[in-house]
């Protein structure tokens, strides 16, 4: 994957916000935060330049994007957070005001029908079968028309995290996706498995509000 574009992009978007948390919720000084961000960023480079290119049609890149920045910081860091510090870290970090329009974006169109098509193209592409970094999913609608489930298979921040030594902490990282959905305003997601504590699948379901 080139380092140009989207993935340089994300990292100016996101690199002060994940330094301010160092501190404010790891418990880094400052001028650590400024060490480790530091030397964050060529990590970060390299973990992106050895990714391959994602197909056009595969709406997870930013995904891995944000996982390769995660990873950056974690191999800076003279200790290794535990999964909760570093759940709290990362949905400090990462919902920010840039965050949190895409998110307001994303909830304002869910449930429609270029939402449902989106999903469906999704599931169809099964990008990982090419791509061991993306995912591979089922859509799922649920019975009584009160939303639907994303059901992963294949994960490529699973892949990422367990390739750099950090596969325990991917938790971390799933937490994310209630904060995500709780920002968009127009869905209760809701959860039984992820392949990160072994279930057989992540279940990624999305109930209207009401």
């Amino acid at each position: 994957m080139k380092y140009a574009g989207m993935p340089s992009a994300m990292w100016m978007l996101y690199k002060k916000s994940f330094s301010d948390h160092l501190v404010s919720v790891l418990g880094f000084t400052k001028d650590a935060a400024n060490k480790i961000t530091k030397q964050a960023k060529p990590k970060y480079r390299e973990i992106i330049e050895k990714l391959p290119e994602f197909e056009k049609a595969d709406r997870f890149k930013a995904n891995i994007v944000n996982c390769a920045l995660l990873v950056a910081f974690l191999q800076c860091m003279d200790r290794r957070p535990t999964v909760e510090e570093l759940t709290d870290f990362y949905e400090a970090a990462m919902t920010m005001t840039a965050t949190k329009i895409f998110c307001k974006k994303g909830g304002k169109i869910k449930f429609t029908d270029k939402d449902i098509e989106g999903m469906k193209a999704t599931a169809a592409l099964k990008a990982a079968d090419r791509n061991p970094y993306s995912w591979n999913m089922d859509y799922i609608p649920y019975d009584d028309d009160s939303g639907y489930e994303a059901r992963f298979y294949k994960c490529g921040i699973c892949v990422l995290m367990k390739e750099y030594g950090y596969y325990d902490l991917v938790p971390a990282m799933c937490h994310l996706d209630y904060t995500m959905s709780e920002l968009g305003g127009a869905t209760n997601f809701v959860r039984k498995y992820t392949l990160a504590s072994g279930g057989p699948y992540c279940d990624c379901g999305y109930k209207k509000k009401h």
